[in-house]
């Protein structure tokens, strides 16, 4: 006979909305404490929600709750992910700035990014979103929920779309996820990093910052587009990233000269970032980019170390301090003909370690 709860399960596909409503309210704990009552008789209660999820908003919303918290699950992950129903679902209702409840939906889209079969979302194609004016005039899905990330609602604050930076940082993963961030965009005519990049310093949704500084990352895995990362008529993305690195110290006249004329004037109330994950992305990023000469020429002209060296010495954190030491021996190495030595002096350290240990991709 079943239990009580199992019996609850089955009113996720009653005929009378007020029974499924009291059903979704009722078994939204449990989607936390006891998720595998949803997964009898082949995950038939996951399919049950998969619909209510385009049923009223009350009953809709308590849905996507129950399966963000069940899409830890492989199988339940890969079950909502190569649905292209369930997909396109998602899709119109993150698209459709009518929806409350966008953060919600974001958060279920990045858990499902994690499966391998939603790199389609690189290259699917679908209608232009409802709207007046639409959110985006691109076809291409992923270019959708890159104008949705970009244009904050800021009448609506509990609509931001934060968690898509979770997404973005899962399609960097991929070659096809990093060549799209890399290529402009034929309806906008922008190179998409370019418009995350603003995303990372001081922005107030920490989701949002790790994400960004996650993409930026990922992109950087391809070597051959350092140049126009680094260019300032390309990306343009070495101030993007140092910006979250420093903080309200005191610089001298001398570690100001030929710095970045972003990074000389800073205010006295500038923040670094309060997350030691964020600061080591972003200093896995920069050594990324000195994997060739003329990024660590480029580097050394911008006057990144005195940044480098006060985020050592402010930041007690063992991660951040290791990321530091191992850029500043690169940056501080002589570069010489028959190869490359290192630079006399304690600030270069003695240890000479490969650049690309211990960097993974992330997200």
């Amino acid at each position: 006979m079943p239990s009580e709860l199992e019996e609850l399960v089955e009113f996720l596909h009653h005929g009378n909305s007020q029974i499924r409503q009291i059903a979704c309210e009722n078994l939204l704990g449990y989607s936390t404490t006891n998720p595998d009552i949803f997964k009898r008789h082949q995950l038939l209660p996951v399919r049950d929600l998969k619909l209510l999820v385009r049923d009223y908003a009350p009953i809709a919303k308590n849905a996507i709750i129950i399966l963000v918290n069940l899409s830890h699950d492989e199988n339940v992950v890969n079950t909502l992910a190569e649905d292209d129903a369930f997909l396109e679902t998602l899709l119109k209702k993150i698209t459709e700035t009518k929806e409350s409840f966008s953060n919600e939906l974001c958060m279920l889209l990045a858990n499902l990014a994690k499966s391998p079969s939603l790199d389609r979302l690189i290259t699917l194609a679908r209608s232009i979103p409802l709207g007046n004016p639409p959110v985006s005039s691109s076809t291409n899905a992923v270019d959708q929920l890159m104008d949705c990330f970009v244009k904050e609602i800021t009448n609506k604050p509990a609509k931001d779309y934060d968690y898509l930076s979770y997404v973005f940082a899962d399609l960097s993963r991929l070659e096809a996820g990093r060549k799209y961030f890399l290529t402009r965009q034929a309806y906008d005519d922008i190179v998409p990093i370019t418009k995350l990049t603003v995303f990372t310093d001081e922005h107030r949704s920490h989701v949002r910052r790790k994400g960004v500084a996650s993409t930026l990352k990922n992109v950087c895995f391809e070597a051959s587009a350092h140049q126009f990362l680094l260019s300032e008529s390309g990306a343009n993305i070495l101030p993007y990233v140092l910006l979250p690195l420093a903080g309200n110290e005191e610089l001298s006249d001398e570690d100001t000269e030929g710095m970045l004329p972003d990074l000389q004037l800073l205010p006295p109330d500038k923040e670094r970032d309060s997350d030691p994950d964020i600061l080591v992305t972003h200093l896995e990023t920069l050594l990324l980019l000195t994997t060739g000469r003329e990024g660590r020429d480029i580097m050394r002209r911008a006057k990144i170390y005195p940044i480098i060296r006060d985020c050592h010495l402010h930041v007690e954190d063992e991660n951040v301090r290791e990321a530091c030491d191992r850029l500043v021996q690169v940056l501080l190495r002589d570069e010489a003909d028959d190869g490359v030595k290192e630079a006399a002096g304690d600030q270069a350290g003695t240890q000479e370690e490969d650049e690309d240990e211990k960097i993974v991709e992330v997200f």
